[in-house]
């Protein structure tokens, strides 16, 4: 399961990954971003914003910082533009990057208890578990926005771990 050196590289890609996508979505025109796209969230915008509002959701409960102000069937309209969402992702990752430095073994060996608003129970899994769950839930709604920014015809973005910039020397 994840160690602190492994939640420190996902910080890190998941801050690279996010400023790709960002630029991949400020190169379109605002209304093929926030065009329904058939996607599960609808638009490229609506699914970055889920993925935002996910990752609060999810912060919440490893850390307890804010809960977002909706709930998941809202979450595609978390932000109104990309500028929007992209100063929110910015300045998430960056919280997340300073969270992640400060945590240590024993806080990713715990058990996290919450309720899930998708299921309406009570859940307890390991934190550990729930932390890689997080990570991995980007990474699969950042594949689909890849998708669509593809198929509106535009050049996609890197999006593989061992070509983190910082790995490069």
């Amino acid at each position: 399961m994840p160690d602190h050196q492994w939640l420190l590289f996902m910080t890190r890609y998941n801050a690279w990954q996010n400023d790709l996508m960002r630029q991949a979505l400020e190169a379109l025109p605002p209304k093929v971003v926030s065009s329904d796209r058939g996607a599960f969230f609808g638009s490229m915008l609506g699914t970055v914003n889920h993925i935002l509002w996910a990752d609060q959701m999810w912060m919440s409960r490893f850390a307890g910082w804010p809960k977002p102000e909706c709930g998941l069937d809202q979450s595609p309209e978390l932000t109104r533009s990309v500028g929007a969402w992209s100063a929110e992702r910015s300045r998430l990752d960056g919280h997340l990057s300073d969270w992640a430095a400060g945590v240590d073994h024993v806080a990713l060996s715990g058990e996290l208890r919450w309720v899930s608003g998708a299921t309406g129970a009570q859940m307890s899994r390991p934190m550990s578990l729930c932390v890689a769950h997080m990570f991995n839930h980007q990474a699969h709604h950042r594949g689909q926005v890849h998708s669509m920014v593809t198929g509106a015809g535009a050049k996609g973005w890197l999006s593989d771990l061992a070509f983190l910039p910082e790995l490069s020397t």
